[in-house]
């Protein structure tokens, strides 16, 4: 799932931090800056957005005002210099409350809760129809990628590569950002550098998972996990 985001900043350093941030999370896009809220109103009313990162101290009309405004299907992280404003924020189901300056960390875990709350909404669907969409080469172009399809992830310092049996596509992102985005009855972790779809797995032993012909390592920190799961499918 990629979260079509915009950001509601009169703030320029602001809007440029959050810029850089959702640059970096490859399940979201940013496809608008405003720093008015009536032409942010304009733009949500012509258009489909999923998330805003919405100031509160706004000239014209103010964060809280817009956000009692908007369709309850838009998700608002509300960002603020200002902490009193915290509890009215969540009594309007903002998905969460960012107080400036901003950390990445923050940032992170504020976002993260979009994929949760995207998986519990759709925990019924049927997992063989289900699909991501991952940034490839270029700030807007995403290939779509079966779930079905995945045998395992590598990570490779600053990218993923995700194999599957007939391409590899590679996404500038950390193997932490991706794992959150999956199913987790799926995918298994078993090594820092590698995840892997848990019903492509031919065999194991007691140092390796083997994978369409591929050795992958099983990393210590991960064992007992791993084969704790093995020992649940074991008939």
């Amino acid at each position: 799932m990629i979260f079509k985001c915009i950001i509601v900043d009169d703030e320029p350093p602001a809007t440029r931090i959050l810029k850089n941030y959702i640059e970096k999370v490859f399940f979201l896009e940013e496809i608008g800056v405003f720093n008015d809220s009536l032409k942010a109103l304009e733009f949500l009313n012509l258009n489909k957005v999923d998330v805003i990162f919405l100031d509160i101290q706004m000239p014209q009309l103010t964060g809280l005002q817009l956000s009692r405004i908007i369709s309850k299907d838009v998700r608002i992280i509300f960002t603020t210099a200002y902490p009193d404003f915290a509890l009215e924020g969540y009594e309007l189901n903002a998905v969460d409350y960012l107080l400036k300056p901003i950390a990445f960390e923050r940032f992170y875990q504020a976002v993260s809760k979009l994929n949760s709350d995207y998986k519990t909404e759709h925990t019924n669907t049927n997992t063989a129809s289900q699909f991501v969409f991952i940034k490839t080469d270029g700030k807007n172009k995403f290939k779509k990628i079966l779930l079905n399809d995945i045998l395992y992830l590598e990570s490779l310092q600053n990218y993923v590569c995700i194999h599957t049996a007939k391409q590899q596509i590679i996404t500038h992102s950390s193997l932490k950002n991706i794992i959150e985005s999956l199913p987790q009855n799926d995918f298994i972790q078993i090594h820092k550098s590698y995840v892997v779809a848990f019903k492509q797995i031919e065999s194991t032993d007691s140092l390796s998972v083997f994978v369409n012909t591929k050795e992958l390592p099983i990393g210590a920190t991960f064992k007992d996990a791993f084969f704790e799961r093995i020992d649940k499918n074991k008939i």
